[in-house]
């Protein structure tokens, strides 16, 4: 049953990666500031889950774990679309999927996990991977928006952490709804106070698919993929995002990686599949 339950787990986390791999080319097509597009999605996204948690009967939980996950989960998705606005849609995703990296890290200084010598060879060469991007289409903006997408994968891996830690899908999906809550205040304060907001209905469209799509229905099944996965498995099997996220942009917006960040892209997510291939076939390890 275990094994079972492992399998739809590992469905359900391709189908989250899949989802959020729509965030890159909505960003792209909609042209309001980021600020606005942050806390409309987050709204959407927020009513979605809490509906869902009204009708399962869950209790909202306000607690350590529910706060640390709000926090990072807020300030993760506010610098993705920033990211996305500043540089490439590849630059954004992939930099940020760096966070298996950042999940070891944080494992072990704060959660004293182990790490070996091949984990270690993983974390020097994604970072050699992360350094090839830096030197791709170096313009101020690209440049800051690549450190965003940075510190975007840290906030993510301590949200996948976090969550794996505090196993109960009250305190998960209390901590995603605050996460939503602190973005949409953030966004529609700071976004809404600028001149200059028209939407259009093909706009409108766009914030519904990111709010329901890519955001909502994939934070919903993500809490039950981290109860009977690793943090570690949950962000590799997520790697499907920023695989699948360039390839939107490319076919439907015409924007296409430059060379190093295609071979620093290469880097990462060759080595974070072989990764967990290993990881696998070597489960006394882990």
């Amino acid at each position: 049953m275990e094994g079972r339950d492992r399998g739809k787990a590992t469905i359900v986390m391709l189908i989250c990666a899949l989802g959020w791999s729509l965030g890159g080319i909505c960003i792209k097509m909609i042209s309001w500031n980021a600020l606005v597009i942050i806390g409309f999605r987050s709204l959407i996204a927020g009513g979605f889950l809490l509906a869902y948690m009204k009708k399962e009967g869950l209790r909202f939980v306000f607690s350590k774990y529910s706060i640390i996950i709000g926090v990072a989960l807020s300030s993760t998705m506010a610098m993705y679309v920033f990211a996305n606005k500043m540089t490439t849609a590849a630059n954004a995703i992939v930099i940020q999927y760096t966070c298996p990296v950042w999940v070891l890290l944080i494992s072990a200084v704060f959660f004293r996990k182990k790490i070996n010598r091949i984990d270690a060879l993983v974390v020097v060469i994604c970072v050699a991977g992360i350094a090839l991007f830096f030197f791709d289409q170096i313009t101020p903006g690209n440049m800051l928006g690549n450190i965003i997408a940075l510190m975007s994968g840290i906030g993510l891996a301590t949200v996948m952490v976090v969550n794996g830690v505090a196993k109960d899908s009250e305190t998960q999906y209390s901590g995603i709804v605050i996460g939503q809550s602190l973005a949409c205040l953030f966004g529609l304060i700071g976004g809404l106070a600028q001149a200059g907001f028209s939407p259009q209905q093909v706009e409108i469209l766009f914030i519904l698919v990111l709010g329901i799509l890519q955001m909502g229905t994939p934070y919903l099944l993500y809490p039950y993929a981290a109860k009977r996965l690793s943090p570690l498995a949950c962000s590799l099997i997520g790697m499907l995002e920023p695989i699948a996220n360039p390839i939107w942009v490319a076919v439907f917006y015409g924007e296409v990686p430059g060379m190093f960040a295609f071979a620093g892209g290469t880097v990462i997510i060759v080595t974070t599949s072989l990764w967990m291939i290993w990881q696998s076939r070597h489960p006394e390890l882990q």
